[in-house]
């Protein structure tokens, strides 16, 4: 146990916190689950910076710190849907690239295959956090509804895109390496670990 594995762990806590503030469906609500949703979003920069710092890399906290952001992420457009805030179709596509992305990487994984996170992956996150901030201020400031809708416009196109870029470079390193894929292999159950989240490009971990 070290302080970023701490952060991580604090920001895993913090998500039944969000949803039940989110969902107690008042104005005070929506402010105190923004700055809860602040507090957690500050952990995951915070983690990973300290991580760097202080060499505090682990296996535990590589597989923690997506499983985190996930639920997170996840916590807040499920509670976003409740709350009649965003089209449930919207946050199916979101999610359900996060979960074909993490078994494509299992997969990829277990054939020697290293698929870098491209800048779409990279930028994801960040897309879909300011997203929900706009979403969640716009309950009581209404004329934030337009631009948050168009931020989570923007998260569906990422989502696609970068998921699509993910498969295609999958099947291109696949076949490069002369391993047929076998339709029924990307039927597997997917694990935790998505390279998005588990900061390749920032050697995010403990």
């Amino acid at each position: 146990m070290n302080l970023p594995i701490a952060l991580t762990l604090l920001r895993i806590f913090l998500v039944p916190v969000l949803v039940t503030v989110l969902l107690t469906r008042s104005q005070t609500g929506v402010f105190v689950g923004s700055a809860v949703f602040g507090l957690a979003v500050l952990t995951d920069y915070l983690d990973g910076h300290i991580a760097r710092r202080r060499n505090q890399v682990t296996r535990l906290g590589i597989l923690l710190d997506p499983i985190a952001d996930k639920l997170l992420t996840s916590a807040a457009f499920l509670s976003l849907v409740q709350l009649g805030s965003v089209p449930a179709w919207m946050v199916v596509v979101v999610l359900g690239r996060e979960f074909a992305v993490t078994g494509l990487r299992n997969i990829a994984a277990g054939r020697g295959i290293l698929i870098a996170a491209s800048p779409l992956g990279k930028g994801k996150m960040v897309v879909q956090v300011v997203a929900i901030f706009l979403l969640l201020l716009a309950r009581p400031f209404p004329v934030l509804q337009p631009l948050g809708m168009l931020a989570l416009w923007l998260v569906v196109v990422v989502a696609v895109v970068s998921g699509f870029d993910y498969f295609q470079r999958f099947f291109r390193e696949s076949s490069r390496r002369g391993a047929p894929v076998e339709p029924s292999n990307l039927l597997g159950v997917a694990g935790p670990d998505d390279p998005d989240e588990a900061r390749e490009g920032r050697t995010q971990g403990r």
